[in-house]
């Protein structure tokens, strides 16, 4: 597939993990701004959309099987992968993170004011995640994967509470932008996770922990966003 400054850039980010990686190693939004066009993405990260065409251009002979796989797999599948990998992960690093965050401040935190502002965002942000993720497992995802089975034949479907699954996604979408604010403001809090120069080992780790976050949860929202609500919108249109 070849690229354009008017592709919106969730359509590369859907192409293959590598062009995922060029965008995040440019800053490039692919998650909550996927509906963007590359050419206003990359003027909001203020990068050259050129350069960008040219890393993608060089990459589009590379084979893209996981895009494919979870552009094709069942809804109750991508539904599932999202809960063990993603969640389970977010679940996992919350607890870790902010503990390292109390270590560090208490530490480095007379020098590094910063810390304490990070730590402020990360809680939040853990606040955030959580209540998201429980909304998405006991409710949002138990219904798509009853579209998918009333499509199969396996079972019929009433019209939820919440009317369209529409609702639910606009919702967790607009979620989706506030975490992925609050990550942002934690990455220029840190400097790019950039540790400082009186940095022990645990204040490096911080850094590194909150980074792979970020990441986690860029593809998280990817997957969401750009993959499973569109094809919720669409088994549902069919089903109702």
């Amino acid at each position: 597939m070849s690229f354009t400054t008017e592709t919106k850039v969730k359509e590369i980010a859907l192409s293959n993990p590598q062009a995922r990686q060029i965008l995040e190693d440019a800053g490039v939004d692919y998650c909550c701004g996927g509906g963007k066009s590359l050419h206003d993405a990359c003027l909001s990260a203020e990068v050259s959309a050129a350069e960008i065409l040219e890393r993608l251009k060089k990459n589009r002979q590379e084979v893209n099987a996981d895009a494919a796989s979870w552009t094709s797999a069942s809804l109750s599948e991508l539904t599932l992968h999202i809960r063990e990998k993603h969640h389970q992960y977010v679940r996992a690093a919350i607890p870790s993170i902010q503990a390292l965050l109390v270590k560090v401040k208490a530490k480095h935190g007379a020098v590094h004011p910063e810390v304490a502002v990070i730590e402020e965002l990360f809680a939040k942000i853990g606040r955030e995640m959580i209540m998201h993720m429980q909304k998405e497992e006991q409710i949002l995802f138990p219904y798509i994967d009853t579209v998918e089975r009333a499509i199969k034949g396996k079972g019929s479907i009433e019209p939820p509470f919440f009317q369209t699954v529409r609702n639910p996604i606009q919702a967790m979408m607009r979620e989706h932008d506030s975490a992925g604010d609050l990550a942002r403001q934690i990455r220029t809090a840190s400097g790019d996770y950039t540790p400082p120069a009186d940095a022990c080992a645990s204040f490096k780790a911080l850094y590194e922990d909150l980074k792979r976050f970020e990441l986690d949860l860029h593809e998280h929202v990817h997957l969401e966003n750009n993959v499973l609500f569109p094809r919720a919108v669409e088994a549902e249109t069919a089903i109702l």
